[in-house]
């Protein structure tokens, strides 16, 4: 393995007061997986700072200052400043396919598979992620800011607290997985087309036993 660059100790420690800078709703619309990598991809100089809608214009002002790089607008092609939000879903029209639950980065969704789920508002970052999960489009999102936008619409405790749900379900998941490879070191990740299938097995039976709401 060739060694670290002389500069990465830098880089990295820039990377951490970058990444205490953002909002940490884990959203991805930076187009990085997480607050941790986007904040590693500007320290190392790999992306611009206007990326990141939930921070909004004072979000902006804070990377710049730490940067030294000049404020500018967001990046429309990766979302607009606006309220802060959390999902709410449908309860009469949940699957329980679980896959929302899956895609929140914070643990904020509880339920059990085939059953009803709820979201846990504390615990919501407003990522929307399990909008996009949701096969039959039963989750909302929720304005709960009002005209408060950015950081004037989130604060350091709730940042902090998300990114410490999103800490424990990581270390949770990458556990998990390890102690499902060392019992059965043959096992494999679920394929695409196999998840559609069930879904799609899912959709057919919910169809089958539910009257839509606007037909009763």
């Amino acid at each position: 393995m060739a060694p670290a660059p002389a500069h990465a100790p830098a880089v990295d420690a820039l990377a951490a007061r970058i990444e205490a800078a953002l909002p940490q709703t884990q959203c991805t619309r930076c187009g990085y997986p997480d607050c941790a990598a986007y904040a590693q991809a500007i320290a190392s100089g790999q992306a611009p700072i206007n990326r990141c809608p939930p921070g909004g214009a004072e979000g902006m002002a804070r990377l710049a200052a730490i940067t030294g790089m000049p404020a500018q607008p967001l990046d429309p092609e990766h979302g607009s400043e606006a309220p802060r939000t959390v999902a709410v879903i449908d309860e009469d029209w949940c699957i329980g396919c679980t896959l929302c639950a899956k895609a929140c980065p914070t643990d904020a969704i509880v339920g059990i598979h085939k059953r009803m789920h709820t979201i846990i508002d504390e615990h919501c970052t407003g990522c929307e992620l399990c909008v996009a999960a949701c096969p039959v489009d039963c989750i909302a999102m929720e304005n709960v800011s009002g005209t408060a936008t950015g950081w004037s619409a989130w604060s350091e405790k709730q940042a902090a607290h998300a990114r410490e749900r999103y800490a424990a379900r990581q270390t949770r998941l990458h556990g998990a997985s390890a102690a499902a490879r060392a019992a059965n070191p043959a096992i494999t990740t679920p394929s695409a087309n196999d998840r559609r299938a069930t879904i799609s097995a899912i959709l057919a039976r919910s169809r089958a036993g539910h009257t839509p709401a606007n037909t009763r």
